[in-house]
């Protein structure tokens, strides 16, 4: 696929995503996706598969939070294989706190599925919103 054809599926995963669709984000996900998300946080790691993220990063964040994570994309960037993504996050903890992150996302596609990931953010607002 083209790289406007890869800056698409990314674009229509997060469009898709905003609307509550979860399901459909995850659709574009190979089973064996590899999705790392940077830091020391008590959600990064390298999860091996569509599951394991689910299982230790989507499942546990999504028990934290009041009304789910909001993330709106501001720039996509493509070459190849790759797509660049900025973007800003909007959500509330059950807690009562905000949680508004900044992230860049890394994705690599092949055969219009996502492959890889690799997720850059704040990770000292995700320890103060979230704890170790």
């Amino acid at each position: 696929m083209s790289a406007t054809e890869n800056k698409e599926i990314i674009r229509n995963m997060f469009a898709e995503l905003s609307k509550g669709n979860g399901q459909a984000f995850l659709d574009k996900m190979a089973d064996n996706v590899r999705f790392t998300i940077i830091g020391s946080t008590k959600f990064s790691g390298t999860f091996n598969g569509k599951q394991e993220f689910v299982e230790k990063v989507l499942r546990p964040l999504s028990a934290e939070l009041d009304g789910g994570l909001t993330i709106t994309p501001d720039n996509f960037i493509a070459e190849g294989d790759y797509v660049a993504m900025q973007a800003r996050g909007n959500s509330r903890t059950k807690a009562g706190g905000t949680y508004n992150n900044t992230y860049c996302q890394i994705f690599r596609l092949a055969n219009g599925k996502v492959q890889e990931v690799t997720e850059y953010l704040d990770t000292e607002l995700v320890t103060r919103a979230f704890g170790k």
